[in-house]
């Protein structure tokens, strides 16, 4: 499987898996990102491959020094399974 990539020009984190593109949209303001939308392709749905996007871009953004805030309903249900994302995740 694919390593998570930021695609900072379009604001969005990318996980490719059979060809197919999931991403975590965000939008950057007062310094922090607003993780906005989450998107897994249907034929990759049911796969685990959600969960993997959205821990993948919780271990990019402590990597790369980011805090952020989790706006999707899917990225806050994710967040809220592990206390360890609490301190850089909102």
């Amino acid at each position: 499987m694919a390593e998570i990539r930021h695609n900072k020009e379009e604001k969005k984190f990318i996980l490719k898996v059979d060809g197919e593109e999931s991403k975590v949209e965000y939008e950057y303001k007062e310094g922090k990102m607003f993780l906005i939308h989450s998107e897994i392709p249907e034929k990759l749905r049911g796969k685990g491959i959600g969960k993997k996007l959205v821990l993948e871009t919780f271990e990019k953004l402590n990597e790369e020094g980011y805090k952020a805030v989790a706006v999707c309903p899917y990225v806050k249900h994710v967040k809220s399974k592990d206390a360890y994302w609490n301190k850089i995740i909102e």
